[in-house]
């Protein structure tokens, strides 16, 4: 390739998540009357992505896209998907105190190189240790797991909580805990390049909102969304209009399932216990 070619790094990128994802089956969740959907770039890389695949591609309308602009400085902000900084987002999911209208099912965010993510429910909170324990949960709803025979390794950073490995315990799956740092999943994922054990494909995650598998090596925030839009897809194949089962109630069935009792504390959110 010339060293002067300029390429569109998004189009291998939706080629890649097309060949992850059932766009076809998202693409009918998202079109439910029942179904609302919004994400925000925070002006950082992930905003031309997002219209590639939300917009284009599954069809969310363009002011369900927020902060898709890159800019420089991210407009002003700080492009870490959190509660503190995410904060528009937060109100409109409801988690700020009333809102006007009903807040959309589902709501995201990523940072500014599109690597981390937030997921939030309405009126709804997920963590990023208890998202990657619900996605690991959920791998079989997720075709190119499902076609790759399954997963085979879970991992996650020490500070990350031991929800994953309730998670690794029950499906008996090997859980590596690492150091604070995505090269020691990398590690994981040569393991057999060094002669040791096929971990791939691999599901691991971090606690400051980096969530990922083998698909590309790295942490990567919109590929958590589409695992979440998987997981809602998965949930609501069956459930009438005006039924749809949302994130807090997801969370809410994985630790009745995971969790023994522990899911009671859960119940104070309007979403989960609806």
């Amino acid at each position: 390739m010339p060293c002067n070619q300029v390429i569109d790094p998004t189009e291998d990128y939706v080629k890649l998540m097309s060949s992850l994802f059932d766009f076809d089956a998202i693409r009918s969740l998202l079109a439910r009357p029942d179904m609302s959907f919004v994400f925000d770039a925070m002006h950082g890389v992930a905003g031309p992505y997002a219209r590639a695949i939300f917009a284009e591609i599954l069809g969310v309308p363009q002011d369900a896209l927020l902060n898709c602009e890159p800019s420089e400085d991210f407009n002003g902000g700080h492009p870490d998907p959190n509660l503190t900084y995410a904060a528009a987002l937060a109100t409109l999911m409801g988690l700020n105190g009333q809102t006007p209208d009903e807040p959309p099912v589902i709501g995201a965010a990523a940072d500014g190189d599109a690597d981390r993510n937030m997921i939030v429910g309405r009126r709804f909170f997920v963590t990023p240790s208890d998202s990657v324990a619900v996605i690991a949960a959920h791998a079989d709803a997720l075709p190119w797991l499902s076609r790759a025979g399954g997963l085979k390794a879970l991992a996650r950073s020490m500070p990350t909580s031991g929800a994953l490995d309730r998670v690794a315990s029950q499906l008996g799956l090997p859980l590596f805990e690492t150091p604070t740092g995505w090269k020691y999943f990398g590690n994981l994922m040569d393991s057999h390049l060094l002669g040791g054990q096929n971990l791939s494909p691999l599901l691991c995650g971090e606690e400051s909102f980096g969530t990922g598998s083998s698909h590309v090596r790295e942490k990567d925030g919109i590929w958590a969304v589409l695992c979440w839009l998987s997981i809602l897809t998965y949930h609501n194949a069956d459930t009438p209009n005006g039924q749809l089962v949302g994130v807090g109630q997801i969370v809410l069935q994985h630790w009745r399932r995971f969790g023994r009792n522990f899911y009671t504390c859960l119940l104070y959110t309007s979403d989960a216990a609806d």
